[in-house]
């Protein structure tokens, strides 16, 4: 019998050329860019502290509490890079064009915290000093991985990179501030090139093992959390930001699921025995999801509809 150490070198050595492929598309894609063109730097200036500046208070914010809020759970989630980069490495290794890949990959995602921490702190968006608590708190939590094998970790960031840039690009949208919508475009925009990569390397998986693929497919689309999940009163915050449009789960399943499914062929693969019964499964899972999403703008425009009311009196 095969074991999965065994089983997982010869797929990553199997799917070896279409990483190199897809990394020289992703080469020629990716347009460099400066985070700190990005941030309004002349807005800046010193905090109290060791500099003697002005204290932060939260009428300098010219964002909404949930913008706010959106931002921080981006910029947290941003900042566990590290236990990714391990994560990613362990699993994809080092060598060839997974390890450079893997490096490649590491260099994009760093500049996402770099440029989204520096515009809340110029802006002065944010209180600094609990950022910097919330940021030691969640680091210290760290990330594990929760799924086994390539194949599944390759399921898992296609779906997570494009719930990434769906939120990026929304959060910008819901900030009112055209700075930071231009900024989070950017963010956004690399997210959608690293989906791409995981995307191309998902379906070449399907085109080498259909079953396997399938299984793993149904498993992380079932048991799917974003990579910030830790973070502290995560669910509070998660609520906030699905009441504000900005991700929930009408776009999980309109923007985040189907697409990938739909580019991946998933429902038109010819497959057998457990991989049948896996789509049979996520097929019905969609199905719940859907009805679950509907149930949820349905009770949210009745709770927007009650708040205008009580407004207008």
């Amino acid at each position: 019998m095969t074991t999965e150490p065994t089983a997982t070198l010869a797929l990553l050595n199997e799917l070896e050329p279409v990483v190199e492929a897809n990394l020289n598309r992703h080469l020629a894609a990716a347009k460099e860019w400066f985070p700190h063109e990005y941030v309004p730097w002349s807005q800046g200036r010193d905090f109290d502290g060791v500099l003697g500046g002005e204290a932060w208070d939260p009428g300098q914010s010219k964002l909404s509490e949930v913008a706010r809020t959106s931002l921080i759970v981006n910029l947290l989630t941003e900042d566990n890079l590290p236990s990714y980069h391990h994560e990613i490495a362990t699993i994809f290794g080092r060598d060839g064009a997974w390890g450079t890949w893997v490096h490649r990959w590491t260099a994009e995602e760093g500049r996402h915290g770099i440029a989204i921490r520096d515009y809340l702190l110029a802006t002065r968006a944010v209180d600094p000093v609990a950022l910097e608590r919330a940021r030691m708190t969640h680091m210290e939590t760290g990330f594990a991985n929760a799924y086994e094998g390539l194949v599944e970790s390759v399921a898992y960031v296609s779906f997570q990179e494009l719930a990434t840039r769906v939120s990026h690009r929304n959060t910008g949208t819901a900030s009112g501030d055209p700075v930071c919508e231009q900024l989070l475009a950017k963010v956004a925009n690399d997210e959608n090139l690293h989906m791409i990569f995981y995307r191309n390397l998902l379906n070449a998986a399907f085109d080498v093992a259909p079953n396997t693929t399938m299984r793993a497919v149904t498993k992380v689309a079932k048991s799917f959390q974003m990579p910030g999940h830790t973070i502290e009163n995560f669910g509070r915050k998660s609520v906030q930001i699905a009441m504000a449009g900005i991700y929930d789960l009408r776009l999980h399943h309109d923007d985040v699921l189907t697409p990938v499914l739909r580019q991946v062929k998933a429902f038109d693969r010819q497959l057998s025995g457990d991989g049948e019964a896996a789509r049979e499964e996520l097929s019905a899972f969609l199905a719940d999801l859907d009805a679950q999403a509907s149930r949820f703008v349905e009770r949210r425009e009745a709770t927007r509809a009650r708040q205008s009311a009580r407004a207008a009196v």
